[in-house]
């Protein structure tokens, strides 16, 4: 894929999330990576959607150096690239402030899986973080920020949950691609506010009972999967 492309597929995502309503102003970026050239496309720091283009987005390496564009990358960029190095899989990175994944990220809680909507996209509780310590702050907060959610998945895996409520922060979310990043962003703000909802009308409500959250997973995304049709 050439940086032209890469940077269309990338803008065209981070515009997704305008769309979807999961951003206002400049909040929020979107980045994919080219596994092959090592580098990744992200929104540039501090650009209104509204007057964003294309040639905008910025390439940069995996050490997070400007391989090209005019501007500078997200601040959050390193947080992106120390998911790409540690998760092999995932091929695209958003990061919101939607309303209700944020006030999940503000209250410092996973979101519990309460029924089959969360169970068909996310194999259990969409996991919090722990909060940053001092020294990381003062260490490096936005790599660190990174190291928050790859030690949150040191025993589950990312692609089953693609998804994470960084503490006291927001969301980031994944994919095999920058649109699907975006996809997922979208499906947990749906899910977080469900999850409120539900916990507002009924503070005491049990998870989904795991026999219910493994079929509804596992028939959308495991080996023997029958939802959908076939390619």
């Amino acid at each position: 894929m050439s940086f032209k492309e890469l940077k269309r597929e990338v803008y065209e995502a981070n515009m997704e999330l305008q769309r979807r309503n999961l951003v206002i102003y400049t909040f929020g970026n979107v980045s994919q990576i080219d596994r092959d050239k090592g580098v990744i496309a992200i929104k540039p720091s501090g650009v209104d959607y509204n007057s964003m283009t294309a040639d905008d987005m910025v390439i940069v390496d995996l050490e997070n150096k400007i391989v090209d564009g005019h501007l500078r990358p997200s601040s959050d960029t390193k947080t992106h690239t120390h998911l790409y190095r540690h998760f092999a899989a995932i091929g695209g990175v958003t990061h919101t402030h939607s309303t209700y994944a944020t006030a999940w990220a503000q209250a410092k809680q996973s979101i519990p899986c309460l029924g089959t909507t969360h169970a068909d996209f996310v194999h259990g509780e969409i996991p919090c973080t722990a909060v940053l310590t001092d020294a990381q702050i003062e260490r490096d907060y936005e790599e660190e920020t990174g190291v928050q959610i790859t030690d949150t998945f040191e025993h589950r895996d990312p692609m089953a949950a693609p998804m994470v409520i960084v503490a006291g922060h927001a969301p980031f979310t994944w994919g095999k691609d920058a649109a699907q990043s975006v996809y997922h962003a979208a499906l947990l703000e749906e899910i977080a506010r469900m999850a409120y909802l539900t916990r507002t009308l009924n503070p005491h409500s049990d998870v989904l009972k795991q026999e219910i959250m493994d079929k509804h997973y596992l028939r959308k995304h495991g080996k023997n999967a029958y939802y959908g049709q076939n390619s």
